[in-house]
């Protein structure tokens, strides 16, 4: 039986009172794109952060993990990856702007809603990158849209994750804490929200914090509490090994969240992976080496699309290698 989740309030005294921030701040003080909100027949409406890049440039679908939004999971990586590619990053169903629905969450309606907006947008075939939760959305969508993808980069995530509590306080623990001293999580179940170690520090939250708290109290928490029971359901691996299209797994080795090993052996299942190894935990979007690590492994999967099927650049993949 699913737990029954208490009534909780926010703390006022910890919610910012300096007002909204507003989508130009967003812009003109934080640095991140602009965002669109559209329509998409049949679905629901849905938000997305769109950057032009060089002429010509492939496309990247970016897919943002669990509790996070396309924004709070690629701040940091929004200007590399724009130096080579236009960028897509939508919001994912309940999470942030995204769709609103009465409907139980499904990884499936995901990819679903990211093929609705490819195609509204008319900027297919996209190369997918998936963080954490994004990864099964990224594999989704390549499974039951493949003329919509040209290449995969799969990030802190794989075929197979399996979440324990544990895993899931790392998780929302690790996106918590980009909103500092303000709490955000009381939507979550009490098993998962009383383990979660917070202590304000009497400091007014930085104009990026307000902005991460903003970002997450905008999730629709029983979405969001069924998107992690979907993620820890997920499993790919009768069907990833016909993945047809190159694919980059960039493995965080350092993750507490997604098994290092089980990331490792996502690039095994699939014949035309490539393996690229990143000293950092799940935590690893906050960091200043994301945006280039992350560019690193979009160009990878890039500068293999359009090669015959049977050319062999791939690196075999060591499990030794993974700590």
């Amino acid at each position: 039986m699913a737990e029954q989740r208490d009534t909780v309030h926010p703390d006022t005294s910890l919610v910012d009172d300096e007002g909204p921030i507003d989508e130009a701040e967003e812009h003109n003080v934080l640095g991140l794109p602009w965002g669109e909100r559209v329509e998409l027949p049949g679905r629901g409406k849905t938000f997305y952060r769109r950057v032009e890049g060089p002429p010509g440039a492939p496309t990247l679908l970016l897919l943002h993990g669990w509790v996070a939004s396309g924004g709070l999971n690629y701040y940091n990586a929004f200007d590399e990856l724009s130096k080579h590619f236009s960028i897509i990053a939508p919001d994912m169903r309940g999470h942030g702007r995204g769709i609103r629905s009465r409907r139980r969450f499904r990884l499936a309606d995901c990819a679903d809603d990211t093929a609705a907006l490819i195609e509204h947008l008319g900027c297919g075939p996209v190369i997918a990158v998936g963080y954490s939760m994004g990864g099964p959305i990224a594999q989704l969508l390549w499974k039951r849209h493949p003329e919509l993808v040209s290449g995969l980069v799969l990030a802190a995530t794989g075929s197979w994750l399996v979440p324990g509590l544990r895993q899931q306080i790392v998780v929302v623990g690790a996106v918590s804490a980009i909103a500092g001293p303000l709490r955000v999580t009381w939507g979550l179940p009490k098993t998962i929200r009383r383990r979660i170690p917070f202590a304000p520090t009497g400091e007014r939250p930085s104009t990026f914090q307000r902005w991460a708290s903003e970002e997450m109290r905008r999730h629709d928490w029983r979405m969001v509490t069924e998107a992690g029971v979907a993620v820890a359901t997920f499993d790919s691996r009768r069907w990833i090994k016909y993945c047809d299209v190159p694919t980059t797994v960039l493995v965080t080795t350092r993750d507490r969240a997604v098994s290092p090993l089980e990331q490792a052996r996502t690039a095994l299942l699939i014949p035309t992976a490539e393996f690229l190894r990143y000293d950092e935990g799940h935590l690893a979007p906050v960091k200043e080496t994301f945006g280039p690590k992350l560019t690193e492994a979009c160009l990878h999967t890039a500068a293999r699309i359009g090669l015959p099927a049977d050319a062999d650049t791939t690196e075999p993949v060591d499990l030794r290698l993974i700590d």
